[in-house]
């Protein structure tokens, strides 16, 4: 059993707080916000200790940081340097320099890193990658309704998930990455981009086209895998895979009008239907007890950031000179 502090008890915190108290093999220790009705109020639920700052950590055997982007980077080498196993929520920093900074410091002391790239314990991209073989292409929608509260660009909001999903998809890193940025609701703060679409070739001619919003009027979140035989249909939001098979198509009438096609369907068992923020603590605390390897956890962070820094820069760029 390991003591677990928790840095912000907003709403992903909140979360956090449950899984931590209700695996069986950590206790929630200490819960650290800043405003104290917040934070004392997640601590009391679940019996545990309350600050307002991070502050010592002794006692303390890992650290989950669900507090504001902007807070990553100082939180993140506070909890590195006192050598304590830190996961922290995505992205590990919204600049990619200092994302690596973060991970080199996790190397040099010896600690391990997880990042909350939470899509990866989707049970639906679980069962998928199981029925992945030769992937070719990749399409991907993440959009939802405007959320004031989100500071950062979707890019690094939302885009990064997929990103990642992708890289595991295709199992490597892009050698390009291209798309745009759009600007468009008067509540975003200055810079903090609405709506991402990104393109990401591999070295073998694979292809990735994801997209990103938050300006939509309903959630989704749908993935799809074209292989030549296959199309996988990943839905990230009721955790289901439906795999597609084409096999025949005419025209549907004599005179050639209208279509008909013939395709076969078939619909996996999710086998695992774990919660996927439980699914992501047991790997953190396997890491924090040395079960799992945590080189191999770090080298998986920042194939994802690269990418979104690129097309931040990269768009923007091309912006500037229009």
């Amino acid at each position: 059993m390991i003591n677990v502090a928790l840095v912000g008890a907003g709403t992903m915190g909140s979360y956090h707080a449950r899984v931590v108290s209700s695996s069986g093999r950590a206790k929630l220790a200490r819960v650290i916000d800043g405003y104290e009705p917040v934070g004392r109020s997640v601590a009391d639920r679940y019996d545990a200790a309350w600050s307002q700052s991070l502050g010592d950590l002794e006692g303390i055997d890992a650290v989950i940081v669900a507090a504001s982007t902007e807070a990553h980077y100082d939180l993140a080498k506070q909890v590195l340097e006192a050598g304590v196993p830190l996961l922290v929520e995505k992205p590990v920093v919204n600049d990619y320099e200092k994302s690596r900074e973060i991970v080199a410091l996790s190397a040099s002391v010896g600690v391990p890193l997880v990042c909350g790239l939470l899509e990866r314990y989707n049970p639906a991209v679980v069962t998928a990658r199981e029925i992945v073989e030769s992937p070719i292409h990749i399409t991907s929608t993440r959009h939802s309704p405007y959320a004031p509260r989100i500071k950062t660009g979707v890019a690094w909001d939302l885009l990064i998930h997929d990103v990642d999903l992708a890289i595991n998809m295709f199992d490597a890193v892009p050698v390009s990455t291209g798309g745009a940025l759009g600007y468009f609701h008067p509540d975003s703060q200055v810079g903090a981009e609405d709506v991402a679409s990104a393109t990401m070739t591999f070295s073998n001619g694979q292809v990735a086209q994801l997209s990103a919003s938050r300006i939509g009027q309903k959630k989704d979140r749908t993935m799809t895998v074209h292989e030549l035989d296959k199309l996988i249909e990943i839905d990230l939001l009721r955790r289901n895979v439906t795999v597609y098979r084409h096999v025949f198509a005419d025209a549907a009438q004599a005179d050639g009008r209208g279509y008909r096609q013939q395709t076969s369907i078939e619909i996996p068992e999710i086998t695992n239907a774990r919660e996927p923020l439980a699914a992501q603590f047991d790997r953190f605390v396997d890491l924090a007890t040395g079960q799992a390897d945590a080189e191999e956890e770090r080298r998986s962070i920042l194939p994802s950031h690269e990418v979104i820094s690129t097309l931040i820069a990269t768009s923007r760029l091309e912006q500037s000179r229009a």
